[in-house]
């Protein structure tokens, strides 16, 4: 099998799918923007071949790329960066070289909020009323209809990026003011907890592995105020949940792949309320996360998957596990030596996130496992705590 990896360099811990998929028998194909020297040596010890591009917007080497590997190797049977930002880039190569997966007749449904909703409402979820605004004079009758707040978000965005939370009338007009020159969806803004319902899809659409997760901040809210940010895996998953989580993977017929679905758990009903998909894992570290919540191996799940068709995967939630950032310019109370001093235990992992993750991830990270809630607070709490 020839299996192209694709941006294996990003996020840093993504050479960890070229690892398992050369284990599980793939011929791993790298195309990638990182100078060679510049891999991770575990990276480069496993992939057979990489072509380097010199910006992976650029169409024509991509293309180019995928046409050596073929001329080379034979035809490629899979690509992926398991990365939202390059899913239109993957898109495009299968459609063209006939791979298997999704392709751009599939991304709408998967890309867009706007049509997002009309997948959540024909499943028969709950959604917040939302519209596409073109105009403040559109924007302002939604708004008649249903009141402040709302939120403003790019129709087609990746995470938290130009998304804004609008309380008046004064920054209705101020957003449309400064707006940028792309399509902007609007809704009514939902006063809960993010939560989301997590996992692979095996080949026949059914979940290999699945978790949930709580975020205690929403990243909007975290990138717009620059503050630092937790959340964490459930040991286990509310009833409502899964039932909402797997009526998603139902109507997007997800296959073969890792899959990220956001929800809101209202305060004042208790309802689930659909907020999005993504057609990836949910990013940094999660799927690190996934391992160390049942000492497994995600990745090679996966690959295992794709490659030897293996359609059964055995796992226990052991453990939650909480991502934990911090960032520079906060005055913590507690050291990093001092954290490991006191909790080495319960934090199997630490290290340092990419800088054009920071404003939404932070600078630095811990990953803090525990049997029980009350201990990963506490944990949480030491490692946020500042002067």
């Amino acid at each position: 099998m020839n299996y192209i990896h694709f941006s294996p360099a990003f996020p840093p811990n993504y050479y960890q799918f070229s690892l398992a998929l050369k284990k599980a028998g793939a011929r791993v194909l790298g195309i990638g923007d990182t100078p060679w020297g510049e891999l991770n040596p575990l990276l480069r010890e496993n992939l057979d071949e990489y072509y380097k591009v010199d910006n992976l917007h650029y169409n024509d080497q991509l293309i180019a790329a995928v046409q050596h590997f073929t001329d080379k190797y034979g035809a490629i049977d899979g690509i992926d960066s398991h990365n939202e930002y390059w899913l239109e880039s993957e898109a495009m190569l299968r459609e063209k070289f006939h791979i298997e997966g999704l392709k751009p007749d599939h991304l709408h449904a998967a890309t867009r909020k706007s049509a997002m909703k009309k997948m959540f409402r024909e499943a028969g979820l709950k959604v917040a009323p939302g519209i596409l605004v073109v105009d403040y004079e559109q924007a302002a009758m939604f708004v008649k209809e249903h009141g402040y707040p709302v939120i403003a978000k790019p129709d087609r965005g990746v995470g938290a990026s130009g998304t804004f939370k609008i309380n008046n009338e004064s920054e209705l007009q101020d957003f449309f003011n400064r707006k940028p020159a792309v399509d902007y969806f609007l809704e009514t803004f939902i006063n809960g907890d993010v939560i989301s319902f997590d996992g692979l899809a095996g080949k026949n659409g059914e979940p290999l592995f699945y978790t949930a997760m709580e975020n205690e901040r929403g990243v909007m809210d975290v990138v717009n105020d620059d503050t630092h940010i937790y959340f964490y895996t459930y040991r286990e998953i509310p009833e409502d949940l899964e039932e909402a989580g797997r009526k998603v993977l139902k109507a997007y017929n997800v296959r073969s792949r890792f899959f990220h679905f956001e929800f809101f758990r209202e305060h004042q009903t208790g309802d689930i309320v659909a907020l999005e998909v993504n057609m990836r894992p949910p990013g940094g570290f999660t799927t690190d996360m996934y391992n160390y919540s049942g000492n497994i191996d995600v990745y090679q799940a996966w690959a295992e998957m794709v490659v030897q068709n293996k359609n059964g995967f055995s796992f226990d939630r052991k453990y939650h596990v909480c991502f934990v950032s911090r960032k520079q310019h906060y005055n913590y109370t507690f050291s990093h030596d001092e954290i490991m001093s006191r909790f080495a235990d319960n934090i199997p992992f630490h290290g340092r996130i990419d800088d054009v993750l920071s404003r939404a991830m932070g600078n630095f990270c811990y990953l803090v496992r525990s049997e029980s809630l009350d201990k990963m607070f506490e944990v949480q709490q030491a490692i946020h705590l500042t002067r």
